[in-house]
């Protein structure tokens, strides 16, 4: 009798055991869980994916590219649906406009509103076309209103229109009217006329 007590009491200590362990970790679990738990973070900032060296392309309703976005680097958090971006480049391909190339160090995606925000040697390049002159710009920060082909900054900005240079602060581009206005008291600065040569 005695020997089986005193197995008895062993099983019963072991079964304790385990049953305060298996509680700790349960509780561990909820403080790591909790956002109010002192000194745990969150990991609700944390990105729920990352691609390297990608490239996606939005389709018009037709089936045709809008737009093609390429970059080093892509990094999405899902709290606010906001994708991160290194070395973006975004390329506007909509049929029967010029295509306008915007490049910059950093960029922001805000996939709800279709926007998207490029900060850091932002350059920005459209062909010449027939009814318009090239274009070239460059500035620190740039919102991107691609289904709409719109780009606006109200930073400084430097460009090239044709062979004219131009400054000012601030500036809205619309390329399906291939419109462009200059803020802040810009100023736009053309070369000399050549001289004509005397009829022969």
């Amino acid at each position: 009798m005695n020997k089986r007590t005193a197995h008895r009491w062993r099983t019963l200590a072991l079964m304790l055991t385990a049953v305060f362990f298996a509680f700790g970790s349960f509780w561990l679990l909820q403080a790591f869980d909790s956002d109010d738990a002192p000194g745990m973070g969150n990991n609700q900032n944390e990105p729920d994916y990352i691609v390297e060296n990608f490239s996606f392309v939005r389709m018009t309703e037709n089936g045709v590219p809008r737009y093609v976005m390429s970059g080093a680097r892509l990094a999405h958090h899902p709290h606010n649906d906001v994708s991160e971006i290194t070395k973006p480049v975004v390329e506007s391909m909509a049929p029967e406009r010029p295509r306008m190339t915007m490049h910059a160090d950093r960029g922001q995606v805000y996939h709800g509103e279709n926007r998207v925000e490029l900060m850091g040697n932002v350059d920005i390049k459209r062909p010449a076309t027939p009814t318009s002159e090239a274009l070239h710009a460059r500035t620190e920060a740039l919102t991107v209103l691609a289904d709409d082909e719109i780009v606006k900054t109200d930073r400084p900005v430097q460009m090239t229109l044709g062979a004219a240079t131009a400054h000012g602060v601030g500036m809205v581009a619309e390329n399906p009217t291939q419109k462009l206005h200059l803020g802040g008291r810009g100023q736009i600065v053309y070369p000399p006329r050549q001289p004509q040569a005397p009829p022969q």
